[in-house]
């Protein structure tokens, strides 16, 4: 499990390709290297991976062929970087809100509006998945905890169009400084939503 609390970046050192498989090596600093071992869960950019190799500042990830269709992990290169979160421990505090490190899908940045101390981005969605997501709700992009500002029909009508409002602090710590409109985010939806979405929905479907 995930908090949505990313605790830093981190460099993408290599990438072994292969047929519908890759391997990323990534360099972590020290402080999320302390008690890392084999096994244990990583999550880049709100995609949980799982280590399996440490060589000194130098763990390994592999990626399977769901991950590199369903996330943005599969357009880095050596250089890249992703937004970096260890598990969350028993008794650790749950700043954000629980996520799994499974991502639906892929959101494109549609537009950034900047302010004094502040920054405002809007993603776009289909209504499979646009209709998961709330004003005041929970979203996770990237593997960053926020909370959805305004939702809005695209103008094209080909779906919705939501924001997330940015404190300087997420900026400093994360990759969502660097997003350009046409860039791509994971997004993973609060699970709570989901079920009561699809219930309901079922539940209707019913009466109907």
């Amino acid at each position: 499990m995930f908090t949505g609390i990313v605790q830093g970046t981190a460099s993408i050192v290599e990438v072994h390709k292969l047929d519908a498989f890759r391997t990323h090596v990534v360099a972590l600093p020290p402080e999320m290297r302390e008690g890392l071992e084999i096994g244990a869960s990583v999550a880049h950019n709100g995609v949980c991976l799982t280590v399996t190799a440490i060589e000194g500042d130098n763990v390994s990830f592999d990626l399977m062929r769901e991950t590199l269709r369903l996330t943005n992990l599969g357009a880095l290169e050596p250089g890249g970087r992703v937004n970096i979160e260890r598990a969350a421990r028993f008794g650790d505090e749950i700043g954000g809100h629980s996520m799994s490190g499974h991502i639906i899908c892929m959101a494109n940045v549609v537009a950034i509006e900047e302010a004094p101390n502040n920054r405002r981005l809007w993603f776009s969605l289909p209504d499979t998945i646009g209709r998961f997501v709330f004003e005041k709700g929970y979203v996770g992009v990237d593997g960053i905890s926020l909370t959805v500002g305004d939702v809005r029909r695209a103008a094209d009508d080909s779906g919705i169009e939501f924001s997330v409002n940015l404190i300087p602090e997420t900026l400093s710590r994360t990759m969502l400084k660097e997003r350009l409109p046409g860039d791509k985010v994971n997004i993973e939806i609060d699970p709570q939503t989901q079920v009561i979405v699809e219930t309901v929905e079922r539940v209707l479907a019913k009466r109907l």
